[in-house]
Formats: C-alpha cells, sequence, structure tokens
C-alpha cells in the first residue's frame, strides 16, 4: 500500500516509526523534513493526564429521587378459576367421576359430527362435472364447442376416474363393515 501511494523512504519509515510505538499515524507528513505535522490539524485526543481526579458520581438523593427504585406493585392473579375447580370437586364427590373425561367425549362426538357435515369429495367432483358440461353447452351455443371440447372432456374424464376410486374405497370399507357385523357368515358370499 505504502509503494502504490507514492511515499518516499523518508515517509515510509516515519510512518513505521509511528506504528512501532503505536502512535496513530499522521495526517500529513512532509516530504523531507523530520519535523512532526502541526497538530492544527487533527482533533483534540483525551489523554487519561488531563482527566479529573473527582469521579463524576451522583449523589445517592437524585438517584433516588429518579424512577430508578420505583418498583412496580404487585398484583395478584388467579392461576386457575377457582370456581371450575369447586364445581369439578363437587362432581368429583357426588358421582365418582370426573366432569372432564365427559367433556372429551362430547368433543369427540362433535368432531365427527363436523366432520359428516362437511362437503362430500364425491359430491364437489359430481358438481364439477356438472358444471363443465354446462360451460361446453354454453360454447357450442355460441359455436366455440370444438375449441373447448377436447379440454372439457379431458376434464370430465379425470373427475370420473377419481369418483370411481373413491366409489371403490367407500364399497371395501362397506364390505369390512359388514364382514365384521357377521359372525359366522361366509365373506366369499359378499365379494360376489
Amino acid at each position: 500500500m505504502m509503494e502504490e501511494s507514492k511515499l518516499t523512504r523518508f515517509q515510509r519509515r516515519y510512518l513505521m516509526d509511528c506504528v512501532k510505538r503505536g502512535d496513530t499515524l499522521p495526517l500529513q507528513c512532509h516530504r523531507t523534513s523530520s519535523k512532526e505535522p502541526a497538530p492544527a490539524f487533527s482533533p483534540p485526543v483525551c489523554q487519561p493526564s488531563r482527566l479529573s481526579a473527582k469521579p463524576h458520581l451522583r449523589p445517592a438523593k437524585v438517584c433516588q429521587a429518579g424512577d430508578a427504585y420505583a418498583r412496580e406493585k404487585f398484583k395478584p392473579r388467579a392461576r386457575r378459576d377457582l370456581e371450575k375447580e369447586k364445581q369439578r370437586l363437587q362432581n368429583i364427590l357426588a358421582t365418582g367421576k370426573d366432569v372432564v373425561e365427559h367433556k372429551v367425549k362430547q368433543m369427540l362426538v362433535q368432531t365427527k359430527e363436523e366432520e359428516i357435515l362437511e362437503p362430500d369429495r364425491f359430491e364437489e367432483l359430481v358438481n364439477e362435472v356438472q358444471e363443465r358440461k354446462e360451460f361446453l353447452a354454453e360454447m357450442e351455443a355460441l359455436g366455440q364447442g370444438k375449441k373447448y371440447q377436447r379440454i372439457v372432456l379431458t376434464e370430465i374424464s379425470q373427475k370420473m376416474r377419481e369418483m370411481e376410486i373413491i366409489d371403490k374405497k367407500r364399497s371395501e370399507e362397506i364390505r369390512e363393515i359388514m364382514t365384521k357385523d357377521i359372525p359366522g357368515g361366509n365373506k366369499s358370499d359378499l365379494h360376489d
């Protein structure tokens, strides 16, 4: 870097001496003189000898007057609902069972009911096939039927294939249920 900046040998030696001593590098270095540059250009450096011997501590009254020693007041909060705990204990003493067990069973029944209420995929596919048929009929009425016929028929065949897969799964599930219900029946009769 010194070679790239085209420094003279004197300047290089002066900079190396500064580095060895641990001094700061000068902002300007004279080309041939050994005079150090005037400190007018450099900012004033804080030297340890100039520090005052008296520490700058705040008095205790000033610290206490501030918010440093103010504490938030403790506000107790109930960690659990005491009324629910009382009801639970009453139910345990009265019936010998915990109500929580019943709630879990009720929640399982509710989730099963919610699953039943969800739209069936098979019904959705039937609706989608019907929509595509209607779209194709509209395009034929507008004279654009040939343009969309292959695309729509391909989509309809895909939906029909998915419906067949769902139908096979349902029929297998029904067969399994029926074979479980019949204790000694002939299983081969159901598959025919």
